[in-house]
């Protein structure tokens, strides 16, 4: 998803060529929608577009509205949804409704942009760390269009008119940034409760989610590549200094030689709902400290690899640890969903799955959750049966995609006639290896 930052450069380019330039933003959605609250789409009165706020769906009705701002100067909401009489007209195939917010790039908007660019105030001010901050921009009221941007601390610049409605908001902006979200908020004209005189988007730049994996193991690999891929933050650490290193993990955003409770003395007090960390490490030695140094932070998710009988024996210790059963209750073991995972790459998913449905709200099977084998059946059978041969593989010459294990082999490159050869490290690859424990 194209966010505004991604579009910032566009706009100074656009504008420093004496270009008028409009911003659309999603501000709000129900039901079913291609892009959430966010996405944006920028704008120039040339007709050129950067950006998406619907994956294709309503873009060439909200161009038309960006024109239609970049000629008056007046920002607008608008609402675009999906009516049976009107399926194939403007509007979401998926059946959703998505509301816009499209404001003309002026002066009050470039000074939060500059922020945005800046990835936060500190940035701005000469420091290397981003900050979380909110861009809150009034949609209905006395001052459409206005805005403030929120940041920790007193950092604030802009306003939305009214001194007691700026520090209504600037207090809201923060719980909003606290469960990294962004929607629309409603006050009174000075910041009352339960008023909706006063309706706001607050949009949250909030810093990626961390994902701490204890264990520089075979399996860690895969998840940070995984967890790197879907936005995380990851960081590798491990005891053993000669298996932490950054060769071993270069997808990792940092990688430490440390024990785990040690690191989390320090790292562990900016975890939060969003974070997730996940202990690979099989060994009691250190998957007990870690554990427990986890369950004395605000981590959202907390999961630790092994076997039902490892889980067993693990669970004892903590006990004996004095970790009560609320604290027990936090950790996801065995980790990830029961989808019969055997290599590090399923086994990460399956992790991140598990993730992304308990920060929804999601009911699926876990692992922890279920009896029986965490493995139902051998990668070699599993393939066999799911991966009949394929007319097309056979007509090349490749044999099928999969087969018995003891059948594998890498598929042959071949040459057609007309068509450039396929590198051999797209083609090849080794038949897939149990996961077991």
């Amino acid at each position: 998803m194209r966010t505004v930052r991604d579009l910032v450069a566009d706009m100074h380019r656009w504008r420093d060529l004496g270009h008028a330039v409009a911003l659309a933003r999603v501000v709000e959605v129900e039901g079913s929608a291609p892009r959430g609250p966010g996405a944006a789409m920028a704008v120039n009165d040339a007709g050129e577009v950067r950006g998406s706020v619907s994956g294709g769906c309503v873009e060439s009705a909200v161009h038309a509205d960006a024109l239609a701002v970049i000629a008056s100067g007046v920002p607008r909401k608008s609402t675009y949804g999906i009516s049976d009489d009107e399926a194939f007209g403007v509007g979401l195939t998926c059946g959703g409704t998505i509301h816009l917010f499209v404001e003309p790039v002026d002066a009050r908007c470039a000074e939060a942009l500059a922020v945005v660019e800046h990835r936060g105030f500190e940035q701005s001010a000469g420091h290397d760390e981003h900050t979380a901050f909110a861009w809150v921009t009034e949609l209905v009221g006395p001052s459409p269009g206005a805005t403030l941007v929120a940041g920790p601390g007193r950092h604030r610049a802009g306003t939305l008119g009214d001194e007691r409605l700026d520090l209504v908001v600037v207090r809201e902006a923060a719980a909003e940034l606290a469960a990294g979200r962004s929607c629309i908020r409603h006050f009174g004209i000075h910041g009352e409760s339960r008023r909706r005189e006063v309706e706001v988007f607050v949009h949250a730049f909030v810093e990626p989610p961390r994902m701490i994996i204890f264990g520089a193991v075979d399996f860690t690999t895969a998840l940070a590549r995984v967890a790197s891929l879907l936005g995380f933050r990851v960081s590798v650490v491990d005891a053993r200094e000669v298996f932490a290193t950054s060769e071993r993990f270069p997808m990792a955003h940092e990688v430490i030689a440390e024990w785990p409770d040690r690191y989390l003395m320090s790292a562990g007090a900016n975890l939060g709902p969003r974070d997730a960390v996940c202990v690979l490490t099989h060994d009691h030695r250190f998957d007990v400290p870690a554990i427990e140094a986890a369950l004395r932070t605000q981590v959202g998710y907390l999961g630790a690899m092994g076997s039902r009988r490892t889980h067993i024996e693990r669970v004892e210790r903590l006990r004996e640890a004095g970790i009560d059963e609320a604290g027990l209750a936090r950790v996801m073991s065995p980790i990830g969903l029961d989808l019969g995972a055997t290599t590090p790459e399923e086994t990460a998913v399956s992790i991140c799955a598990e993730i992304i449905a308990r920060r929804n709200g999601r009911s699926v099977p876990s692992l922890r959750d279920t009896t029986g084998p965490i493995h139902e059946q051998s990668s070699t059978n599993r393939t066999a049966e799911l991966s009949p041969p394929s007319p097309v593989t056979s007509f090349f010459g490749l044999g099928p995609a999969w087969g018995p294990a003891e059948h594998c082999r890498p598929p042959r490159l071949v040459e057609v006639a007309g068509v450039e050869p396929a590198s051999s490290e797209l083609l090849g690859g080794a038949s897939p290896s149990a996961a077991g424990d």
